[in-house]
């Protein structure tokens, strides 16, 4: 080790601190617990009242409950790649779903198993291509994949249990009964509850934790859950939960208002047209997405619940997050795919009793901080790669030593939804032309940065979005042509330039160079 080195070691070592050393009482386990699709307010902890998360609620009660976390992406894999390894999409390039991870990216399961921790997944991955091959070469011990897509079933673990064990192996879990009676859920599943994808997460992350538990070396988790993500189709006794609950729905959007946001917006909204759905059956809708959620607490206060069996709480940190939300009706939209809040805020907890401090926190989070978080806890290095910052200090009781973020940001590209091949007649499913872009979008890509008070969605060659959210939190009234804002776009494009330039700079200037 040269000098120049040496230094540089040294001088990362002391200012990580407490990220260096081990905890006393040797390292935390870490145990992950992913929903995919879920919004911020359906959480009783987070103030919906008619919502039924018992075991959800019992968890934020003792963790650091983040009011203001975003990801990083506003769908499935690039934000979930994101988690795994701190960093930004258009950094570790994966950008839209079902595409290959770049090798070189190293993600946590790596980092831990590298440093003596044992290593699992169960569920939902979302990695391409979907197999078990492919998980462990990330750094996965133990595998059991679900990943919830009708396409990956011959890689499902799944699958191939409930052929095993359900007299009812035909019956589909990805569409509702036939024959439902008016009136009644009309995402009626006629699958038993025992033999759903969501039981069998459960099911088996209890099966795999108690196997870790009884080891003497620290664990990683990885328990990710399908619901409450669209299909809304739900088994009894959870199908009927809630068909009394008048849950609020949110104001249809009309074509107009539609007509005035910019055009990647305008197509994605006018593709799937849920801007004239039924309100009945937005109700519905609801009912069966709610429904879902419930599903997927019970699990997870089973798997809590064998947690606290093995004797391994108190030295195992508990997260709960997701990799996006779902704006159910909200500006005419199901799914994600946008930058609404609805989409990119999302719900975080972090748990690690006598350690952090439970609570409500209001401070901007990015999902890219929650592995240099974990990292610190556990005492293992951050590489210089990471792009997240870790909030370690913030929720163990050091916010004097916690610089908060001034923004976060996020990322979207998605060149299949502007002109989906069935109702266009493509024969590509990406009718993209260098030069030219995807029917008049000239790169149908776009950057949010999100301020406390501002968010701004910048599209390439389009009209963008300005939005006051602590005046205007339903994100309806769009000041981007607003004469009294220039100032405040000015200098939102300007901090997010300043992003993109630096955001890489750890993997542009390469320790090599320097001389």
């Amino acid at each position: 080790m040269n000098r120049r080195k040496f230094l540089q070691t040294s001088s990362a070592l002391l200012a990580s601190g407490a990220a260096t050393a081990a905890p006393a009482g040797g390292r935390p386990n870490i145990l992950i617990l992913f929903a995919d699709q879920y919004r911020l307010d359906c959480l009783g902890a987070n103030g919906n009242r008619l919502i039924k998360t018992p075991n959800l609620d019992r968890l934020a009660s003792g963790a650091a409950n983040f009011s203001n976390a975003y990801v990083q992406a506003a769908v499935c894999v690039p934000s979930r790649i994101s988690y795994l390894t701190g960093r930004y999409p258009h950094s570790h390039k994966n950008r839209v779903n079902y595409t290959p991870c770049d090798s070189r990216e190293v993600m946590i399961q790596r980092m831990l198993r590298d440093n003596g921790y044992q290593t699992g997944s169960v569920g939902k991955l979302h990695f391409y291509p979907p197999t078990d091959e492919q998980a462990r070469s990330t750094g996965f011990d133990r595998v059991y994949l679900d990943d919830g897509v009708q396409s990956t079933d011959p890689y499902s673990d799944y699958v191939r249990w409930r052929k095993e064990h359900d007299p009812k192996p035909d019956v589909s879990i990805y569409t509702p009964a036939r024959n439902i009676p008016p009136g009644k859920n009309p995402f009626h599943s006629d699958v038993d509850y025992e033999f759903t994808p969501t039981h069998w997460t459960g099911m088996q992350t209890v099966k795999l934790l108690r196997e870790f538990c009884a080891s003497p070396k620290p664990f990683f988790l990885h328990s990710s859950f399908f619901k409450p993500h669209s299909p809304l189709v739900v088994s009894p006794p959870y199908d009927t939960m809630y068909d009394d609950a008048d849950i609020p729905l949110p104001k249809l959007a009309t074509l107009e208002e539609i007509r005035k946001l910019p055009l990647p917006v305008q197509k994605q909204i006018e593709r799937a047209a849920l801007y004239q759905i039924d309100r009945t059956r937005l109700e519905w809708m609801y009912r069966g997405y709610y429904g879902g959620i419930s599903m997927v607490d019970h699990e997870m206060g089973q798997i809590l619940d064998e947690l606290e069996r093995s004797g391994k709480a108190e030295n195992t940190i508990v997260v709960f997050a997701t990799d996006h939300g779902d704006q159910l009706g909200e500006h005419g939209l199901q799914g994600k795919n946008v930058l609404f809040e609805a989409s990119v805020h999302i719900p975080m907890m972090v748990r690690f009793p006598n350690h952090v401090v439970a609570g409500k926190y209001s401070q901007l989070i990015g999902a890219v901080d929650l592995l240099p978080t974990l990292l610190e806890f556990c005492g293992v290095p951050v590489s210089d790669h990471v792009q997240g910052q870790s909030f370690a200090s913030l929720i163990a009781g050091n916010a004097d030593r916690y610089t908060p973020r001034e923004a976060v940001y996020c990322e979207n590209i998605i060149p299949e939804v502007f002109a989906p091949p069935a109702s266009k007649g493509k024969s590509s499913y990406h009718p993209f032309v260098p030069g030219q872009g995807v029917e008049g979008i000239l790169h149908p890509d776009a950057k949010m940065i999100r301020t406390k008070r501002w968010k701004l969605n910048y599209y390439p060659t389009c009209d963008g979005e300005l939005y006051d959210l602590e005046n205007d939190p339903g994100e309806t009234r769009n000041l981007w042509s607003d004469a009294g804002t220039a100032d405040v776009l000015r200098d939102l494009k300007g901090t997010l330039l300043n992003w993109l330039i630096t955001a890489d700079q750890n993997d542009q200037i390469a320790e090599r160079w320097l001389v």
